[in-house]
């Protein structure tokens, strides 16, 4: 892949990204958003200081919220891209379709859902301020095995394929990634910093609404990005494309 293809793959990966940002902060704003109200509603009601307010909270909901997923898509969409250039045939004889949604979904699971469901995301008043630091470096040690494990068992697959077969290879290499994670799990040491009287309806809600941010973000910029990297992939010829314009220049004088 020379760089101009490169170049080709990260700008519409970028753009990708924003389109993909877009859908996902719909689901934030809507989702996302009044469960975070009713947490800082929580927090107010049992907290005895008041600092002041340095942002309002209704910037914080609108222009804060949506300047902070869009850089973040287009951000994400710039690395994803780059991954996507590196991945591509080394994974298998897929399209750019096919490999696109395979590397987003392989993404959303290494980079977000197994660190979540050993750290899942927390609202406002669940936490120790005094732990932030601790917990953060935990998260992102998680996210860091979950992506290193997820490597070696794409590699540990290829390895075995020609000797147990694609299917068999597959099936192991999934029982090593699932087994390494549970290991992880056991070893890394849990949080649980959920205040008593928390409702456990909104945490979970708010989990939910979380989880759902990136399910969006992730399969949308799979889908969209699929359809970009095949334009410059795989273009169509100018034939076809003649014929298709043909066509419908017909049907429109009909």
């Amino acid at each position: 892949m020379n760089s101009a293809t490169v170049r080709n793959l990260l700008v519409r990966g970028m753009l990708a990204g924003l389109a993909a940002g877009l859908l996902a902060l719909v689901v934030a704003y809507f989702l996302g958003e009044p469960r975070v109200d009713s947490a800082i509603a929580y927090e107010d009601a049992h907290s005895h200081e008041h600092g002041m307010e340095i942002v309002s909270r209704s910037m914080q909901s609108t222009g804060g919220l949506a300047t902070g997923v869009l850089v973040y898509g287009v951000a994400f969409g710039g690395i994803a891209a780059l991954a996507y250039c590196f991945a591509l045939g080394r994974i298998g004889r897929f399209g750019p379709r096919a490999s696109a949604l395979l590397l987003s979904a392989a993404g959303l699971i290494a980079v977000y859902v197994v660190p979540f469901l050993k750290y899942p995301a927390g609202p406002p008043s669940v936490g120790n301020p005094d732990t932030i630091g601790r917990r953060t470096t935990l998260y992102f040690l998680m996210i860091l095995l979950s992506v290193l494990l997820a490597i070696a068992t794409v590699i540990l697959g290829k390895r075995l394929a020609p000797r147990l077969g694609n299917w068999n290879a597959t099936v192991a290499a999934g029982a090593f990634f699932v087994l390494a994670v549970g290991l992880a799990y056991a070893f890394l040491p849990a949080v649980n910093e959920v205040p008593k009287d928390f409702s456990a309806t909104l945490l979970w809600q708010f989990r939910l609404a979380a989880l759902a941010i990136q399910l969006t973000l992730w399969t949308a910029f799979g889908l969209i990005f699929g359809l970009l990297a095949e334009r410059v992939l795989a273009p169509r010829p100018a034939e076809a494309r003649k014929k298709d314009s043909a066509q419908g220049a017909t049907a429109v004088t009909r």
